[in-house]
This record gives structure tokens, C-alpha cells and sequence, in this order.
């Protein structure tokens, strides 16, 4: 294993910010992993640290592949970490929206930039994502159909869904993105957490990354098996809304089978405890994420359904 900074951000106020990137085997770029771009993102940190010591022992034991090289990054953002503050902690900007960068730009733009010139020309890219909003997710790998790649490759996960979905304009500045248009094979991987850690999801998750890397002989591993994958269009997912602002009590549980017309959940309003609306699903299929905040606006996302 080597340690490699990879970017590095001097302060006038704190320690020197310093990316730091592990290296398993040499030779060809063929896998790079990156965890947490952003200050909350504890699980995606913890699943890069649990893969960095699954690699370390494999490589003692000789099982990484002659010739190629795995790098894991699993922290870029921990200014933001150590203060408990999901974007840039200076200007609340996001680095998962300034790729591919610019090196004479705004700060976060600098950090992609010298982070994205290290990711460039690795065969397979995995980021471990998070959502926007809080809640939790059931395991999945997810990619941008930008044309890049095979769709079919996600199968190699085991994980139970691979969900493709159409880039939207806000999307040609992420990571995934920017790493597909420079030619590499990108992938989100989601697990059940996001700000705290959820071992079952990251087991789930670690053993997922590693089945991909034995499925292209990267490492070679024994794994438990997966899941026959099921490859599916966004398109075929359904967004449940909340028709009301006010407290939030999810009743659905991610990776629960749902009918039409069951409630998922229901508000209540926060000074009388009346019910002020139940959610319920509009379609059948398999809940794939749940809203965690105990507040919620009305027209919030508070489901996902695989339908």
C-alpha cells in the first residue's frame, strides 16, 4: 500500500488541507474508489476505510492482479467534516458540482481540479453517493447513461438493483459524470446511510465493490454471493410526495414490497398532533428510499418505489 497526497490546500486558519489517495498494486490505472466529497458523508468515508483494509490484506496475500493498480480516496472534504457541515464550510459551495475543475478558479473549483487530474485514466471509477436530502437507501449501484458504457456491467455488483438514469443539465459537473466523458467506466454506489453508519449496508457494500473487482480481475477474492441484478430505467421508479408540511412518521422501510393504496406515511401537524395527510403509494413495487427527517415540507420527496 502507498500513500500519496494527491492535492493539497494551504490555510491561513487550520491544518493544511491534504487528499490523500491509497494505492494498491502497479501498472495499469484500473479502479479507482472515492468516498466522501462532501462533510457529511460518514457511511461513504467508513465503506472507503473498510475497503482500504480489505485491499491491504489482499495484497499481502499476493491476490491483487500483477500489473494494475487500485487507488481508494475516502475523504476530500473533511474541512466540512469537522464542523458537522455537509458543503464548503467558507462559501457552502458543493465539489461534487465543480468538476472537471478549474485550477485558477474559486476554491472548491481548485479542489476538483487537483483531485480530477489524479482520477483521470482509471478503466472503472466507483463513488459511494449520497442523496441530497436525508434518508436512507436501499443498497443499489446507479449510472448516468451518457453513452460511455455498458449498462450491463452493473450486474457485476451483486447488488439487487442497478438503475440507470438520464444526466440532467446540473449533472455534467459531477464526478460521475465528467469521469465517463474522460472515458472511464463510472458508477454510485448507494448503501442505507449517509451521517451515520450503518454496518449491514456497509458490509453490503464492501462486498458488492470487491465482487466487481474479482468480476474483472482486478483482485482475486472470495465473496459471498449476490444478487441476479435487475437493471432498471429510472424512468420505471416513482416519486412519492408529501402532501403536507409538518412531522414526518415513515411507516415504509426500505426494501419493503408495497401495493397500491398502502400508506407509506403520514404528518402530523407538529402543535395539535392531528393527522394532516397520509402518504400513501400511487403504485406497486419495492421501496428503495425513505425520508429520515422528523420535519417535512409539503411536496418533499418522501419515498422512492422501484415499480
Amino acid at each position: 500500500m502507498q500513500k500519496e497526497i494527491l492535492y493539497s490546500l494551504r490555510s491561513p486558519y487550520r491544518e493544511q488541507l491534504d487528499i490523500v489517495g491509497y494505492k494498491f498494486g502497479s501498472g495499469r490505472k484500473c479502479a479507482a474508489i472515492v468516498g466522501a466529497l462532501r462533510g457529511n458523508e460518514i457511511q461513504q468515508m467508513y465503506v472507503c476505510s473498510r475497503m482500504i483494509a480489505e485491499l491491504k490484506t489482499l495484497e499481502e496475500k499476493g491476490c491483487i492482479t500483477d500489473g494494475l493498480e487500485i487507488m481508494v480516496v475516502p475523504c476530500v472534504n473533511f474541512y466540512s467534516m469537522n464542523i458537522g457541515k455537509r458543503f464548503w464550510a467558507m462559501d457552502n459551495t458543493d465539489i461534487n458540482r465543480m468538476f472537471p475543475g478549474y485550477e485558477l478558479g474559486e476554491t472548491t473549483q481548485r479542489i476538483a481540479d487537483g483531485l480530477f487530474k489524479n482520477l483521470q485514466g482509471y478503466e472503472y471509477g466507483m463513488q459511494l453517493a449520497s442523496f441530497y436530502q436525508q434518508g436512507n437507501f436501499l443498497p443499489h449501484v446507479k449510472m448516468m447513461n451518457t453513452g460511455f458504457t455498458d449498462p450491463e456491467i452493473m450486474r457485476n455488483f451483486g447488488l439487487q438493483f442497478g438503475i440507470i438514469r438520464k444526466p440532467r443539465p446540473y449533472d455534467t459537473t459531477t464526478l460521475n459524470y465528467n469521469w465517463q466523458i474522460w472515458e472511464t467506466k463510472a458508477f454510485s454506489v448507494y448503501t442505507n446511510a449517509t451521517d451515520t453508519i450503518d454496518e449491514t449496508s456497509a458490509d453490503e457494500a464492501v462486498c458488492a465493490i470487491l465482487r466487481f473487482l474479482g468480476s474483472i480481475g482486478a483482485v482475486i477474492v472470495n465473496v459471498r454471493p449476490g444478487y441476479n441484478t435487475a437493471i432498471v430505467n429510472e424512468t420505471n421508479t416513482c416519486n412519492v410526495q408529501s402532501k403536507a408540511a409538518g412531522i414526518y412518521i415513515g411507516l415504509a422501510k426500505v426494501g419493503k414490497t408495497v401495493a397500491a393504496g398502502d400508506v407509506l406515511g403520514k404528518v402530523t401537524d407538529p402543535f395539535e398532533g392531528t393527522v394532516k395527510a397520509e402518504v400513501t403509494s400511487p403504485v406497486p413495487g419495492i421501496v428503495y428510499f425513505e425520508y429520515k427527517s422528523p420535519l417535512i415540507n409539503e411536496n418533499t420527496v418522501c419515498c422512492k418505489i422501484i415499480q
